[in-house]
């Protein structure tokens, strides 16, 4: 059995975190889907940035949109909504048969609104009417001008990828921000089932502190944060807030494992692949480490409900001088300046391209 399929059956779903228009032609991502148990798709404005940038498939349509009056970001949504419908619709049938638990692709909001709650809301109606796909996910930060904006969309039936989260306090909050637009759903009368997932970021914690702590804690830091809220997400569905939701019809917000790619040379490739293994939740993985864990992956057993020694490992962290709550925000800071400049960096190479093919 392919390392891809005992993590399927174990019950974590395996997305990939990349699109673009080749992957699509090629029948790349159809591959993805038949034999690796690919069932889901995410996309950032960095993923863009380099499909757009460094390809000439998108040309024509550039040429099209932009001689029909399309320029910048709103060029930009035609072309990434192009791609993430027809992904959508090869994700369709996975969707179906797990009654909308999995098949889900993701479409950020402009980054430029991470901090602007009430800019963040109306594009995200906006985006969500415009794709009209019953399995994409509008991508909302989980800062906290974002929260108030989760909640709003949750509300409004808007299926929700919150990113950019980096700790357990954080996907605390952004479990909270999803149940308070459940309970306003339930209180007007209206289905709570509504889906949404809690990505949070792995990778960035041991890149931060590669070289400011003992070898023995190197690599460590990412799935100990992974383990704990694990821990917590678990703890919230046997709380007696959630058992009241689900009740009426709600169903859990999953936890999304992102950035799962090895930052670190000297680790395996597959490091939080197989390390953060663990029934009813998501890894999403660029392309280069979903086909390192399908040829060479092992499964290390599943997380623990309990935590394990996580409490234990970022102690030790602590103790070397690394202040963990510290350096979520710095983490979540500096991830929202980076897809800042993605963002800036895609508009510009869609105006280079738009000027060139005029």
């Amino acid at each position: 059995m392919k390392p891809t399929k005992a993590l399927h059956d174990l019950g974590q779903s395996l997305w990939i975190d990349d699109i673009t228009r080749d992957m699509l032609d090629s029948g790349t991502l159809k591959k993805y889907i038949d034999e690796l148990s690919v069932t889901g798709l995410t996309s950032n404005p960095t993923i863009f940035d380099n499909a757009i940038s460094k390809s000439d498939s998108y040309d024509p349509e550039i040429k099209r949109l932009s001689s029909a009056g399309y320029t910048g970001e709103a060029l930009f949504f035609e072309l990434a909504l192009q791609d993430l419908a027809r992904a959508a619709d090869m994700f369709l049938p996975a969707h179906q048969r797990t009654a909308s638990v999995d098949g889900f692709v993701s479409l950020e909001v402009s980054p430029l609104l991470a901090y602007d709650t009430k800019a963040t809301i109306a594009e995200a109606k906006r985006l969500y009417a415009r794709a009209n796909k019953p399995n994409l996910f509008i991508k909302i930060p989980g800062t906290q001008e974002g929260l108030p904006a989760i909640e709003e969309a949750i509300f409004s039936g808007i299926t929700v990828n919150v990113t950019l989260l980096f700790s357990s306090e954080h996907c605390v909050a952004a479990a909270d921000a999803y149940m308070k637009g459940l309970e306003r759903r339930v209180e007007a009368g209206l289905d709570p089932d509504v889906r949404s997932v809690a990505s949070i970021f792995i990778s960035r914690w041991d890149k931060a502190v590669m070289d400011k702590v003992p070898d023995d804690l190197r690599d460590k830091l990412g799935i100990a944060v992974a383990h704990q809220a694990y821990r917590d997400y678990r703890a919230m569905l046997d709380s007696d807030r959630w058992q009241r939701l689900e009740s009426f019809g709600a169903r859990p917000q999953r936890l999304l494992f992102a950035s799962t790619s090895t930052k670190d040379p000297r680790a395996p490739d597959t490091l939080y692949t197989g390390g953060l293994a663990a029934p009813n939740t998501v890894n999403t993985m660029p392309d280069k480490t979903l086909l390192a864990f399908a040829d060479h992956g092992t499964l290390e057993g599943a997380l623990s409900p309990d935590g394990g020694n996580c409490e234990d490992v970022l102690a030790a962290y602590e103790k070397a001088g690394i202040s963990v709550s510290a350096l979520a925000a710095q983490l979540q800071k500096e991830g929202a300046d980076s897809f800042v400049a993605s963002w800036q960096d895609l508009l510009k190479a869609i105006e280079t391209k738009t000027k060139a093919l005029a």
